[in-house]
Formats: C-alpha cells, sequence, structure tokens
C-alpha cells in the first residue's frame, strides 16, 4: 500500500523532540535508511523508533524515542521543507515540485495539486523513501499553494 493511500498526516509520536521540546511524529525506519548518509546511516540503531521533528527553528530532523540520537538536517541527502527556506527545496519530494516550481504553476493558472494527486492515484509515490518527514507531502503542498492566495 502507498504511504499517501492512508493519510496525508504523519502520526505524532508519544515523546518530545529533545532540543525543542515540540511532538515529534513518528517515522518508519525505511525512512532514515533511504535519506541519511552513510556516516550517519551506520550509526542508527534498526530496534530504535525514531521521529521527525516539524519545528522549522530546530536544527534537529530525527530523533530516537530513547533520546540516544539526533540526526540534523547536514546528516541527510536532501534539504528538509520544513526547516530550508530556499525556493529550490522540494515541496513534493517524488515529483519534484519545489516551491520556485509551485508559485511559478500557480501563477501560469495550473494545477499542481491535481497534478500530484492523479500521479498518486496512478501509485506512483514513494514519500516514505523520498520525503524526510516519511509520509505523503500532499499536505504541505496543500499548505503552501493556499499560503500563495
Amino acid at each position: 500500500m502507498d504511504c499517501c493511500a492512508l493519510s496525508t498526516n504523519v502520526e505524532p509520536a508519544k515523546i518530545n523532540c529533545p532540543t525543542c521540546g515540540e511532538k515529534g511524529k513518528s517515522v518508519p525506519l525505511i525512512t532514515l535508511k533511504s535519506l541519511l548518509i552513510a556516516s550517519s546511516l551506520e550509526t542508527i540503531k534498526p530496534d530504535n523508533t525514531y521521529a521527525f521533528c516539524p519545528n522549522s527553528y530546530c536544527n534537529t530532523v530525527y530523533f530516537s524515542c530513547t533520546h540516544s540520537q539526533k540526526f540534523e538536517e547536514d546528516t541527510l541527502k536532501v534539504p528538509v521543507f520544513q526547516k530550508n527556506l530556499s525556493m529550490d527545496v522540494p515541496v513534493c519530494y517524488c515529483f519534484d515540485w519545489t516551491r520556485d516550481r509551485l508559485v511559478q504553476a500557480v501563477s501560469d493558472n495550473q494545477d499542481p495539486i491535481n497534478h500530484i494527486k492523479g500521479h498518486v492515484q496512478s501509485n506512483r509515490c514513494g514519500c516514505e523513501v523520498n520525503n524526510p518527514q516519511g509520509a505523503c507531502c500532499l499536505g504541505n503542498v496543500n499548505v503552501f499553494v493556499r499560503s500563495l492566495n
């Protein structure tokens, strides 16, 4: 089953980020395995549960639920939408919809949300391995597009 079929939200974790205190969101281990650089990947503990910190002001991206590990954006292969305000950072990682591309599409009266939904419905998304949140990014796309109006 694909990641976007169930929900556009990530389940809240039962613990808070050790850096900022914000409630973390559970993230599948496959996400860390896909997105951490090799030196960080070598340090994960597969028996641990990991969470994503959505706070844009916090340097921590992932943390273990035992607080024994933290990973910051520089330990990932990709920039993190929530942590990096650059216009060339993906909002939709599977289909490379950056902030810049979304702004351009909206200004050209295109509908990027339906474009992405079409790919999702065709079972082409892989958010659990492409999106640092480890879950469907349509929620982020919707919020960003609405902020343009």
